[in-house]
């Protein structure tokens, strides 16, 4: 028998569950092996870029995608293109309609990370490349970058 009771719940409880997790989309190019697979001394030049998309999926469900396009370049040949959307379905609930948002874009990018780094190193090693493993991602940053290039003025249209 347990110890614990299960715990009551009151209507401002904030809930924030992983409902689903899956590979939405996934490339991997190797324009020019068998070439490109051979050792070299050069390091490559690894080019990551990330972006981050969240949507509602039913009332209290809501889609965050994880875009990563991982492109490595040896001088002007590209060894590979990996890119990724990596997504999850978070059910919130107890979260004011203000602060929905940063919840989507920095927690639920930062819960799928990890995942999506896998996804990535197993295509490239499987690509024939060694492991890559992609430094970890400031969410939040990345969260209020997006807020100050929407209120930039080259974002703000001319009267």
């Amino acid at each position: 028998m347990s110890d614990t009771q299960p715990v009551q719940e009151t209507g401002d409880d904030i809930r924030f569950l992983v409902a689903v997790q899956y590979i939405k989309d996934l490339s991997f190019e190797s324009p020019g092996a068998p070439h490109s697979l051979q050792p070299n001394e050069v390091a490559p030049q690894i080019n990551v870029q990330v972006d981050m998309a969240a949507t509602a999926v039913g009332e209290h469900g809501h889609e965050v995608a994880l875009s990563l396009t991982v492109d490595a370049r040896r001088a002007e040949e590209q060894l590979f293109l990996v890119e990724l959307t990596y997504a999850g379905v978070f059910v919130i609930t107890g979260v004011p309609e203000s602060g929905l948002r940063p919840l989507l874009l920095i927690e639920g990018p930062k819960l799928l990370f990890p995942f999506a780094r896998s996804v990535i190193s197993a295509a490239v090693r499987d690509g024939g490349f060694p492991p890559l493993l992609l430094q970890p991602v400031d969410f939040a940053a990345l969260y209020r970058q997006s807020l100050d290039d929407s209120v930039s003025p080259e974002a703000t249209p001319d009267p």
